[in-house]
């Protein structure tokens, strides 16, 4: 199956991810061998340890497509960024320090790991306001997802997509970051799936066994392949609605998130 990530750290040197060219071509080929037609390059832009902007970004983009291409390795990069969820992204996003997936209007938002973003939702209206489109990296591994579950669901009724990470879908991030993959697949909030590569032994681009896993989820491989190749395509191209519909809407059901139901919860614990 073809495939596009749209979520990884292959560029060396830039971040925690590839060091070096021969681990980033390493990479590449391992992409291309599980499917994928187009990765793309988002190292971290992260104040005060990972300072990147398009100045670094492209530049070493270009670089390594060359590689691939003296090689015959058939994997095409598009530009972007990992960014960390700051005050001041929206002025990065319009002076173009900040690129966004293939000079489109959609990007790769990362929040806090461990602390919730204040004014999370006030942040990601700002963003949709100014005409962006976040794209929330890996909502499953955030150590705060669990107590501001509903903040997520908000956020995707506002317009901002949810990106999940395929490991974390296939197990191996652990067993909550999965129960929590699952728990946001099953109720219709993944736009889409991608690596989050960043190497070769440890978290490879590889995104066949979350989809995989992801199907044995849904048992709708439909829409599974819309997260790996539909919506990525929408996001490349600039295309498609402002808001794209969601499974839920399409489908009718009434996940018990909006019905606050009480009931035993994903976490363990009584969720309202």
């Amino acid at each position: 199956m073809l495939m596009i990530d749209l979520h990884s750290h292959i560029l060396p040197q830039l971040c925690d991810g590839s060091q070096d060219l021969e681990t980033s071509l390493a990479m590449a080929r391992i992409a291309v061998a599980d499917g994928v037609t187009h990765l793309a390059c988002t190292p971290h832009i992260y104040p005060g340890v990972y300072p990147n902007s398009s100045s670094t970004i492209f530049p070493a983009m270009q670089a390594l497509q060359a590689e691939l291409d003296a090689r015959k390795i058939p994997l095409q990069l598009v530009a972007g960024a990992d960014v960390h969820m700051v005050h001041d992204v929206v002025e990065g996003l319009q002076s173009g320090r900040i690129p966004t997936l293939n000079g489109s209007r959609y990007f790769l938002l990362e929040p806090a790991h461990r602390i919730p973003v204040p004014r999370f939702l006030e942040q990601i209206e700002a963003i949709l306001e100014a005409s962006y489109v976040p794209v929330i990296t890996h909502p499953e591994r955030l150590l705060w997802l669990e107590d501001n579950y509903r903040d997520f669901i908000e956020a995707v009724r506002m317009g901002a997509w949810l990106q999940v990470t395929a490991g974390a879908v296939a197990g191996m991030f652990g067993r909550i970051a999965c129960r929590c993959a699952q728990r946001l697949l099953e109720d219709g909030v993944v736009h889409i799936l991608a690596s989050d590569a960043h190497g070769v032994e440890c978290r490879p681009p590889v995104l066949s066994e979350g989809v995989e896993a992801a199907i044995r989820i849904l048992g709708d491989e439909n829409e599974v392949m819309r997260m790996v190749l539909e919506r990525p395509r929408v996001i490349l191209d600039n295309a498609g609605p402002k808001r794209v519909p969601l499974p839920i809407e399409a489908s009718g059901q009434m996940p018990a998130y909006m019905g606050y139901q009480l009931k035993k919860g994903w976490f363990g614990h009584v969720v309202h």
